[in-house]
């Protein structure tokens, strides 16, 4: 019987994946990654997540163990979340997370437990090629797929994931957990980054990291000062609210950042596009291209896909030049490119 260690956030979708899988045949064994301390929050760290997790093993008889992660949790996840604000990009923690630890110390873990897979509750597909080996698929369900920020998993870690949620909607994940009476049947989903729960960033960065804003110029594209901010850590690509700037004759938009310099480059909408990219650290899942290819892509998570040419570089490096160009491209955020359901391969945008 196959043995598979089931990441449970404690939420319905991870709860659900246990299910199915026990029902399924295989030996499954639950897993809870202890992340946020005290000090990370600022407040006492809630265990109901653990609880949950921990009484749906319990309900349905398979072994829960409680992880300790918190130190590499903070020294890889956080500190790569505090060092890309520092550096003016907007970086997506949950998709480290992925890598380094649900990926990465989880996928270790399993296999010094014995275990023959990992499953996490994703809503994405595995599927295969033509030649069999394992491809990444996005979800049946387009509002939830999650293939997107899954994009650094490896063919090699593929063979031995397990995503049972691919093929179902939301609504059928908690119909069957309510139908099988688990305790997270009905819970609602965080749409906030775990360490901060109150989605006030600048107020994590202030007290963690001791990150105060200063004040410093706005300046238009052709560098000429139009303005003062409150600190350009406080300011995001595309950002139009709370500029401060007055007498212009069309709306304008952060567009771009000098942390150096603590300047802030604001201008028309027309700023914003883009027709170019670089992407750093490309993880391949489709066999590697030498040369250039066309591929659908996307820059933001649940984004409509574009058409662009991809062309690796040195340096595990990929440039992508688009059909047609696009607004808002944010350093620090993953690009990810497709054939048609299928994960390419993606990197993050420098």
């Amino acid at each position: 019987m196959p043995k598979v260690l089931v990441a449970m956030s404690g939420g319905v979708d991870s709860s659900t994946t246990a299910l199915l899988l026990k029902e399924q045949g295989y030996e499954c064994v639950g897993a809870t990654m202890r992340l946020c301390t005290e000090k990370l929050l600022g407040k006492p760290a809630e265990s109901d997540d653990v609880e949950d997790a921990r009484s749906v093993c319990a309900k349905l008889g398979i072994p829960f163990v409680e992880l300790d992660c918190a130190d590499e949790f903070e020294s890889t996840v956080v500190r790569d979340f505090v060092d890309s604000y520092l550096a003016g990009e907007t970086p997506n923690p949950c998709i480290v997370c992925n890598r380094r630890l649900k990926f990465g110390a989880l996928y270790e873990k399993a296999r010094d437990l014995g275990c023959d897979f990992i499953a996490t509750g994703h809503y994405a597909r595995i599927l295969r090629d033509g030649q069999g080996r394992p491809r990444l698929a996005k979800a049946i369900d387009p509002s939830k797929d999650q293939s997107y920020v899954l994009y650094s998993l490896t063919p090699e870690k593929l063979e031995h994931v397990l995503l049972p949620l691919g093929g179902m909607t939301k609504a059928q994940v908690r119909q069957i957990a309510e139908e099988h009476g688990l305790v997270t049947a009905h819970k609602s989903e965080s749409e906030d980054i775990c360490f901060v729960p109150d989605g006030s960033y600048l107020d994590f960065l202030g007290r963690y990291a001791d990150v105060a804003c200063e004040p410093g110029d706005i300046v238009d594209v052709d560098g000429r000062r139009i303005g003062t901010h409150k600190g350009a850590i406080a300011y995001t690509i595309g950002q139009r609210k709370g500029l401060g700037i007055g007498g212009l004759k069309e709306p304008y938009f952060v567009c771009g950042k000098d942390m150096p310099s603590n300047t802030v480059v604001a201008g028309p909408e027309s700023a914003l596009f883009a027709s170019e990219l670089v992407a750093r650290d490309w993880n391949w899942i489709a066999p590697e291209s030498e040369g250039p290819f066309r591929a659908s892509v996307r820059t933001r998570y649940h984004q409509q896909e574009q058409t662009a040419v991809l062309t690796p570089g040195p340096g595990n490096t990929m440039h992508v030049a688009f059909d047609q160009p696009q607004r808002g491209i944010a350093p620090g955020q993953a690009v990810v490119a497709y054939d048609g359901d299928l994960v390419v391969g993606g990197g993050t945008i420098c």
